[in-house]
């Protein structure tokens, strides 16, 4: 890390550290506004999509007494709908790596999924996924995408729509986990499967994309304009090298697993850091986290060609990385990187708009969490005002409750 990355980085951080204000805020290139969103007390582990005329669905989990909730509301402009639930149950698996989201479909619809507990086991649940046609006021039953019904983690799921009101669901499987393939090293393997879904809920035939990943790290997945899909996923080596992959649907066929970097992190274990990425036209950014040699790193590589191949990639962080990525590509080729940094005791939120020619040239503090509790994943998505980031707050009373912080990012001229 440059001198002058850390000494704006340390600026920032003392600026910003203790910065609660529910206005908007002037912090450098980007200008925040709250959004403050309809949760209730103990809201939590959030999710972003845009629905096509700009506004922004916030997803999220409550639980109130025995049941969970999983919630969503609609922002139009600086207006919030109503809260909507789209599913209440005292069986919904609450973890803050492994969250409900919602997506947006060709026809208009939504497909929302979460994890519901099938067994008396802390990790032991199904992948649950319902449908709505009202913009979530009602949905559809559930279904469950994998044929495997074991007492076994499903999870860590993605959802790619297609162009005819369905989508594609990609999620971890534990099917094999306590097996041993005799003459290979595949014990507690996590496979990475995948399903497509049509609009009626009629489902194809499974898809193994890869037999052995790391346990639970979030997978992400994008369509490019030719209607390829792009995974990304931490897979996992017989030699516990646990890089990133890359697999893609083109013409209906998935292809090899291949590491988008070689980083050589050799970890027994998993880190429970997954990679994302986001697809423009044909244009694909992929963020990471990686702790190879023990140093602690967020990396950014883009292709021009779908996912096919991609540059050497860039180290983006300010040296401090704890990684919980997110990115959004954007028309020109640059991207805009979200990830976490420890600064001070704490957990910032930075941003950064990422050329392919410089890097990462002013990096930004968003947001610092200096009490207890952790701020999570935070999540990014691209409305018609600008981009929009939430989190996980904590309230800072130290019995771990949370909300949920959102804000309006635009940058300033």
């Amino acid at each position: 890390m440059s001198k002058c990355l850390a000494a704006l980085f340390l600026i920032l951080a003392a600026f910003f550290g203790s910065s609660t204000a529910t206005h908007a805020e002037e912090t450098g290139l980007f200008r925040l506004t709250d959004r403050a969103a309809p949760v209730g007390i103990g809201a939590r582990e959030p999710s972003l999509a845009t629905l096509p005329d700009g506004r922004i669905i916030l997803s999220w989990t409550e639980e109130k007494g025995a049941d969970s909730e999983v919630r969503m509301a609609i922002l139009d402009g600086s207006e919030w709908s109503d809260a909507r639930t789209i599913h209440k149950s005292s069986k919904i698996y609450i973890n803050w790596a492994d969250f409900p989201s919602v997506a947006v479909l060709a026809d208009g619809g939504l497909a929302a999924q979460w994890l519901k507990l099938n067994g008396e086991g802390d990790y032991q649940y199904d992948v649950n996924i319902a449908f709505s046609k009202d913009e979530g006021r009602s949905w559809t039953e559930p279904l469950v995408p994998h044929d495997d019904r074991s007492q076994r983690e499903h999870g860590f799921v993605s959802l790619v729509p297609d162009q005819f009101g369905g989508l594609t669901a990609l999620w971890l499987d534990g099917r094999e986990y306590d097996s041993q393939t005799e003459g290979e090293n595949f014990e507690n393997a996590m496979q990475l499967r995948a399903r497509q879904i049509n609009s009626d809920g009629t489902m194809k035939p499974e898809s193994l994309l890869d037999a052995r990943a790391c346990t639970c790290c979030q997978t992400s997945a994008a369509r490019t304009a030719s209607g390829d899909i792009v995974v990304v996923y931490r897979d996992r080596t017989a030699d516990e090298i646990r890089d990133i992959s890359i697999v893609r649907s083109t013409g209906g066929d998935w292809t090899q697993p291949l590491t988008v970097h070689d980083d050589g992190w050799e970890i027994a274990g998993c880190p429970v850091n997954g990679p994302a990425v986001d697809t423009m036209d044909d244009k694909v950014s992929v963020i990471w986290f990686t702790a190879a040699e023990n140093k602690p790193e967020v990396y950014i590589a883009f292709s021009d060609d779908g996912g096919a191949q991609f540059d050497e990639p860039l180290r983006i962080d300010l040296g401090t990385a704890a990684g919980r990525v997110d990115v959004l590509q954007m028309p020109d080729g640059s991207a805009l990187a979200l990830w976490i940094e420890y600064v001070g005791g704490g957990e910032a939120i930075v941003m950064c708009h990422i050329s392919r020619s410089t890097g990462c040239a002013a990096p930004q503090a968003l947001h610092i969490n200096r009490g207890g509790g952790s701020i999570g994943f935070p999540r990014m998505a691209r409305g018609d005002a600008g981009t929009f980031v939430a989190w996980t707050q904590p309230t800072g009373g130290g019995d771990g409750v949370t909300t949920i912080r959102m804000v309006e990012v635009a940058v300033t001229p």
